[in-house]
This record gives C-alpha cells, structure tokens and sequence, in this order.
C-alpha cells in the first residue's frame, strides 16, 4: 500500500515535531527546577501588550495549531481516510471509547470534588508523539495502522474541541458571538457562493474571528477550527488548486517546529519536589494517570470490538487485535492537548495545574513506552 505523498509529508513533520517535543520539555523540566527556576518562569509571565508570553502563545499561536489540525480534519473528510463512511466507522468508534472511558475514570475518582473538571485532561491523543513512537518500531508497523491511528486522534482532537468550546468557557458575550458567527458567515460566502480563492481575505477575516472569539469568552484557539472550514479545499491534487492544501502544507513546519516547541517550553515548566510528588497521590492525578494509561486503551479497544463484532466495520488491511492494542496503548499519549486542556481546567489554581501537569507527563511516558513495547513484540 502506497501512502498518499501529502500524508506521508505529515508523518515526516509530526515525527521529527515529536522528538522536538520532548526536547524542549526536557528543557523546561530542568530549568525549572535549577537555580534559574525564577527568571525562567517568570519569562513567560512578562506583559507583551494586553497578555503575557504564555497567554500570546496559548491562545494566538495556539489558534493557529487548531487552525492546521481543522485543515486536516477538512482533508480527511473530503479525501482522507474519513472520506469513506465504512472507513472512518472504525477510527470513529475508537475515537468515542478513547474519551468517554478515561474521562468516566476520572470522574469515578474526582466526581463531586473541587477537581472533577479535571475530566477532560485524560480524554486527548497527541499525534506527533504517537507517530514518532511508531516511528520508533519501524516498517513492521502496517501502513493501515499508522492510518487508522492519525484518523482516530484527529477524531479524538474534534472531541477535544467540542469540550473546550462547550465545558471550558469563560462568561459568554452574546454580542461578541453574534459578531464571531457573522464573520465565519461572510467567509463561509466568500468561500461556497462566491468562491474566492486568493487566501488573503480568509487570513485577514481569520484574525477578526479570533479576536471576536477571543472577547466572547470562548477559548481563541476554536476561531482557528472556524477559519479551516471556512478556506476553500479541492479535491484534485494540483495544490494550485486548493488553497485548503496550500496552506496546510505551509503551516505543517511553523507549526511541528516553532509553535508546539513554545507551547511546550511555556507549559511543562514544573517543579518536582516533595510536595509536587506528594501531589501524584491526589485523586485528581490517579484520575489522569489512570484515564490515559488504562482508559485509553480500554476504551478503543471494547469499541473497536463491538464494531467489529457486530459487523458494522472491520479491521483495517494487514491490522490484527494486537496491533490494534498497540494503536489504544499510543492513545495514552496525551501531552498537548492535554496540558491545554488543563491550563483551562484549573484556571487560578497554579498547584492544581503544575501537578496535573507532571501526572499528564508521566502517564504520556509510560503509555509511550507500553505502546513501544507491545508494537515490538507484535
């Protein structure tokens, strides 16, 4: 099976963007806890206008992350592997187990306290670290099962916006939202009525839907989901052709290389001491490390089962249950999404954030490393 040339350019980045991940946590982690702990995370806190360091990078160049990630989930509707509704059923369904089972774990753990907000954290997949551990296997990983994971987590990613544009909110201005969706509304008409392909109005409209989302107290980073279904795509391969494409394609680098690296140097900066540790003991934090570790896998697999079983899917070529086992341990790599979702989670409350923080970081290791292990053996 021969991959798609622009998928494979995606593999390539997200790959080389998951080593780079790790790096710049492993930065991060160490600066943080050496002598240089205060500058360091006071640098993030440094006011650049109206917002801080770490708030120009959660919410703007953030957008822009869910801006790429619409862009793809846009290409697999439209000729990916979502394209065709028998093959997108499997990934669908995994996607569904993969949030509902951790978050219920959480909630099992968390229901009724001052941390059941928490529940979204567990709920997440990262795709770089989940194909770079891939990539750590080798070519004995089917072509299908590299496939079937990034239609899953970009699944999972729509989920995880949905949750962030319903549950992780701050007060509603109803005017401000009225004038989001007309802006999205005036792109939608440039975009299927009147198709204007040069992407300069898209990009311009784009910054005034984020600064309307922005002011309507709905995280900034869903105008960028909003912008990616507003830009014209093309099914034909000519990128010419498709300004969807083109800017996808331009974005994947600023994106694995620059913006993520940020939002990681900005974000995983937590210090390990007694109380931290300590810390892992908490409800809040089994309930993370349990949810991306046991539920993630728990939760693709008893759906992928039933799918299977009850006929409405089947297994993807080349794929066997172990494999498939493999692709739920990977799910457990929460990392991105998941940090972001916490930073909304527990808004004001630092200790809680820092130490659900180092719980999303272990449980992504271990999950990493299981996944590794197992797909090696398989």
């Amino acid at each position: 099976m021969q991959l798609h040339q622009t998928f494979r350019r995606f593999v390539q980045s997200e790959q080389f963007g998951g080593v780079l991940l790790v790096g710049c946590t492993i930065v991060s982690l160490v600066l943080a806890n050496s002598p240089l702990a205060a500058p360091w995370l006071g640098l993030w806190h440094l006011k650049l206008g109206p917002l801080s360091v770490e708030h120009w990078i959660n919410d703007a160049l953030m957008a822009i992350f869910f801006l790429m990630i619409g862009l793809e989930l846009e290409r697999g509707i439209y000729i990916g592997a979502l394209s065709k509704l028998r093959n997108a059923l499997l990934p669908a369904f995994a996607a569904v187990g993969g949030m509902v089972a951790p978050a219920l774990i959480h909630f099992a753990f968390n229901g009724g306290t001052a941390t059941e907000s928490g529940f979204g954290i567990p709920m997440a997949t990262d795709i770089a670290f989940a194909l770079a551990v891939i990539a750590l296997v080798g070519p004995r990983v089917p072509v299908a099962l590299k496939l079937f994971i990034v239609a899953f987590a970009i699944i999972d990613d729509l989920g995880a916006i949905v949750l962030i544009a319903t549950v992780y909110t701050a007060d509603l201005s109803f005017t401000w939202l009225a004038m989001a969706l007309g802006t999205w509304a005036a792109l939608i008409i440039l975009n299927c009525p009147l198709r204007v392909m040069p992407l300069w109005p898209y990009l311009i409209g784009g910054v005034f839907l984020w600064l309307c989302v922005y002011k309507a107290g709905v995280h900034a980073s869903i105008a960028g989901v909003l912008l990616a279904f507003a830009i014209p795509f093309s099914p034909r391969t000519s990128e010419a052709e498709s300004p969807s494409h083109r800017l996808e394609r331009t974005l994947h680098k600023p994106v694995a290389y620059l913006i993520l690296p940020l939002f990681a140097l900005a974000n995983t900066g937590v210090p390990i001491n007694q109380e931290s540790i300590a810390e892992l003991s908490h409800v809040n934090s089994i309930g993370i490390a349990l949810g991306l570790i046991v539920g993630k896998p728990l939760g693709v697999i008893v759906m992928c089962v039933l799918a299977v079983t009850t006929g409405v899917c089947s297994l993807p070529a080349n794929v066997r249950w172990p494999h498939m086992v493999g692709a739920g341990l990977l799910g457990g790599i929460g990392f991105t999404m998941s940090i972001f979702i916490t930073n909304l989670a527990f808004v004001d409350h630092a200790a809680i954030v820092n130490s659900s923080k180092l719980a999303v970081l272990a449980a992504s290791l271990i999950a990493g490393l299981l996944g590794l292990l197992w797909l090696k053996k398989t």
